[in-house]
C-alpha cells in the first residue's frame, strides 16, 4: 500500500504522514514548501518538492501508483482571497484538476479531498451541515466548492471514488504561525512570542468550532479505507463553539496574559457552527481535546519554534478595498 500526501509540510499532511509511517504505511509526499516547511515533513517521507501545477505530477504518479491520494495543497487564506484572486484559482481549482487527472489516469482507489467551511457561506443561520446547499460568500470558498463538483463529476463519469473532507478550524503542532493572513489562533502565538497585542476584527462575536489535529487523524484514514465513507461528504473537526473573543481569553490564559486590541471588522461569515454527526457514524470521530487542553500542547511546541521571517504578500493583486491592517 502506498499514500500519496499533497501539502505534505503543512499540518494535515505532515501529521497524516507521521501517523502513517508509523504504522508502517509507505508515504510520497507533495509540497512546494510555499506554506509549509521542510522540517515537518517525517524523513520517511519519498518527498518531492513540486508545484501541482507542474507536468512531473504524471511521473511521481507513474512511478509510484499511489493506493491512496489525499490531496491536502490549499492556501486557505478566506480574508485574503478576494484581493488574490487568481492565484486563489490557480491554486485550488487549477491544481486539483490536475490531481484529479492524476488519480483518474492511474486508478487511485481512492481521492481523499480537504474542502472547508468556507463552502457554506453563511450557512442556514449559522449552522453548516453536510444536506444544504453551498453557497459560498468569498473566493476561496467558491474556489473549493468547485473542486467538490468537479471531484463528483469525476466519480460519476470515470468512476474515480472519493471522499471530501471539510475540516474547521484545525490547529496544533506543525501549524503554520508565521502567515499573517490565516490560522487565527497560530497568528494570536505568533503575536505573543513577538511581544505584540493579539488582534481581533470587529468585537469577536463571531463564532467558530476549533479542532485539534490529534482529534481528527484517523478518522482522516478512516476517510480512505471505510467502505462506507465512499463518495460521502463529512464535515470534521470541533463540536463546541466558541466566540473569538472567548477563544482569545483561553489562549491568553494559557500564555499568561498579554493585550488584545480590536481592528476593523472585515467581510466574513459572523456564526460558523457546524454539524457533526455523520463524522462521528461514519468515520467514528471522538472530541477528546478541549480548546485550553490543545491551546496549551501547541503553545508549548510554538515557544520551540524558530524565529522565521512573518510571510507578507509582497503585492495583492487588487488593492481596492483592502482592509487598513492589510495595506502597504
Amino acid at each position: 500500500m502506498r499514500v500519496l500526501i499533497t501539502g505534505v509540510a503543512g499540518l494535515l499532511g505532515s501529521r497524516l504522514a507521521d501517523y502513517l509511517i508509523s504504522h508502517n504505511i509507505e508515504v510520497i509526499g507533495i509540497d512546494n514548501l510555499s506554506g509549509g516547511y521542510i522540517e515537518n515533513v517525517n524523513p520517511k517521507v519519498k518527498f518531492y518538492n513540486i508545484d501541482l501545477q507542474d507536468i512531473k505530477l504524471r511521473d511521481i504518479f507513474q512511478e509510484h501508483k499511489p493506493t491512496y491520494v489525499y490531496h491536502f495543497a490549499a492556501y486557505a487564506a478566506e480574508g485574503l482571497s478576494p484581493f488574490i484572486r487568481t492565484y486563489n484559482y490557480k491554486n485550488n481549482l487549477v491544481s486539483t484538476a490536475n490531481v484529479v487527472n492524476e488519480c483518474i489516469r492511474h486508478n487511485v482507489n481512492r481521492l481523499i479531498f480537504t474542502s472547508t467551511m468556507a463552502v457554506y457561506g453563511h450557512g442556514n443561520g449559522g449552522v453548516f451541515d453536510e444536506g444544504e446547499r453551498p453557497q459560498p460568500i468569498d473566493p476561496y470558498g467558491v474556489a473549493k466548492y468547485g473542486c467538490e463538483m468537479d471531484i463528483q463529476i469525476a466519480g460519476e463519469q470515470h468512476g474515480l471514488d472519493w471522499c471530501i473532507i471539510r475540516p474547521h478550524n484545525v490547529y496544533g503542532i506543525k501549524q503554520n504561525i508565521w502567515d499573517r493572513y490565516r490560522n487565527v489562533l497560530g497568528i494570536w502565538m505568533y503575536q505573543k512570542l513577538n511581544d505584540q497585542p493579539m488582534t481581533i476584527f470587529g468585537d469577536g462575536s463571531q463564532t467558530r468550532a476549533f479542532s485539534f489535529i490529534d482529534d481528527s487523524i484517523e478518522p482522516l484514514w478512516r476517510a480512505a479505507t471505510y467502505s462506507k465513507a465512499s463518495k460521502q461528504i463529512i464535515n470534521l473537526g470541533g463540536i463546541e463553539e466558541i466566540t473569538i473573543k472567548d477563544a482569545s481569553d483561553v489562549l491568553l490564559d494559557v500564555v499568561g496574559g498579554g493585550e488584545v486590541i480590536h481592528l476593523e471588522k472585515r467581510h466574513e461569515v459572523h456564526l460558523a457552527i457546524p454539524t457533526y454527526q455523520k463524522s462521528i457514524d461514519i468515520l467514528g470521530f471522538e472530541y477528546k481535546t478541549p480548546l485550553k487542553d490543545g491551546l496549551n500542547t501547541m503553545w508549548e511546541w510554538a515557544k520551540q519554534q524558530p524565529m522565521r521571517d512573518r510571510f507578507v504578500w509582497p503585492e495583492y493583486e487588487l488593492d481596492n478595498g483592502i482592509y487598513n491592517f492589510w495595506k502597504k
